[in-house]
């Protein structure tokens, strides 16, 4: 069943939209084979048949691919996931619609395509989402009306920083609901965002941002022509749709760039929160970033986010944060996208790039 984008499939499977926990298996033993071959299984039947049918062969024939599977193994169990070999082969040139061809031409690049895999990261930055955020971010400001001091871990590029400077429209029953834009004379998008409402009201007014900043292991630099095109290899096939909105992204970072700094999210937070500047509200916000950590280093995270006292907005898998599934029994863990919270207290279930976000089932 699809409704306003949520995709429920069959049975609860670990992935990438999903956001479970994703192979962990350092060992290139048997078991770490079995759990690679069902990452790529879910991968192809659960994310990539709705949308990419591309991805869906090409995940498919991996999880049936000795050779492939073994070069995979070779590699750091983070380094193994479908969206990072993907990306890679797309980023070299891969384009191929059947798998056998695309096979080829993967163990014909293999080193240059490994090399990026261990070089690159999965750094998907959606302003897509930024649509999604806004129910959290507004909730904020309307308790405080200082301008907001946007953090964001696992920034990627830093695109969704910029909340006020997207026109939103809201739509109920796919009816316009409500239409944000950014005051004259602000930063503005040449691109409108569009989120699909259920059970939800529409903020009333984009955010007022005073500071931006990101962190990330690596951040990327939109201005370098080969970051752009890593950002833009790591969309799916079928969806790109969502180039205009990168491109559009990269001119209003170079207008207005964040301050952004390279490192692990728990070592850089402290230096980063000291930087914010009084009279404003620090927010640190997320999306699709803390499965990637395994469980102590979420704790750890989500104990400096509390210590620290500010605003925290997660957008994550159901069971990514702890104790958030446990608030909703009625949920569903095998639906696509993500669950948005506020300060640990979840608001909504949001579809992977923003187009959608409904009330929660209590």
């Amino acid at each position: 069943m699809d409704v306003l984008g949520f995709r429920a499939p069959a049975r609860d499977l670990a992935g990438g939209l999903i956001m479970h926990e994703l192979p962990d298996r350092e060992s290139a033993d048997a078991v770490g084979l079995t759990q690679l071959q069902e990452h790529y299984r879910v991968f192809a039947e659960i994310e990539a048949a709705p949308v990419s049918p591309r991805y869906a062969r090409w995940a498919a024939g991996v999880a049936e691919d000795a050779e492939l599977l073994q070069r995979l193994l070779a590699l750091p169990s983070a380094k193994r996931q479908a969206n990072l070999l993907f990306a890679s082969a797309q980023f070299h040139g891969v384009q191929a619609e059947q798998w056998a061809q695309a096979r080829a031409q993967i163990l014909s690049g293999w080193t240059e395509i490994s090399a990026t895999m261990r070089d690159r990261a999965t750094q998907t930055n959606e302003p897509g989402r930024i649509a999604a955020l806004n129910l959290a971010f507004s909730t904020i400001q309307d308790d405080d009306d200082a301008p907001l001091a946007l953090i964001e871990v696992g920034a990627s590029a830093g695109l969704c920083l910029y909340p006020d400077a997207w026109p939103t429209r809201y739509l109920r029953d796919g009816q316009p609901d409500r239409e944000l834009v950014p005051p004259e004379g602000t930063l503005r998008s040449a691109v409108q965002l569009s989120c699909e409402l259920s059970g939800l009201e529409a903020p009333r007014a984009l955010p007022r941002v005073g500071y931006r900043a990101g962190i990330d292991l690596n951040p990327l630099d939109l201005t370098d022509t080969e970051d752009q095109r890593w950002l833009e290899s790591l969309i799916w096939p079928g969806m790109e749709y969502r180039i205009p909105r990168i491109r559009a992204g990269a001119e209003i970072l170079a207008q207005d760039p964040p301050a952004m700094f390279a490192g692990d999210l728990n070592d850089r937070l402290a230096q980063v929160l000291d930087q914010v500047p009084a009279g404003m509200t620090p927010v640190v916000f997320h999306t699709a970033v803390l499965a990637y950590l395994n469980k102590q280093d979420r704790r750890r995270f989500r104990s400096q986010v509390e210590a620290a006292g500010v605003r925290w907005v997660s957008n994550e898998g159901i069971r990514i944060i702890e104790g958030i599934a446990e608030q909703l029994p009625r949920e569903s863990e095998a639906e696509s996208g993500f669950v948005l919270s506020l300060d640990g207290e979840p608001i909504a279930r949001t579809t992977p790039h923003g187009q959608a976000a409904r009330a929660l089932r209590r």
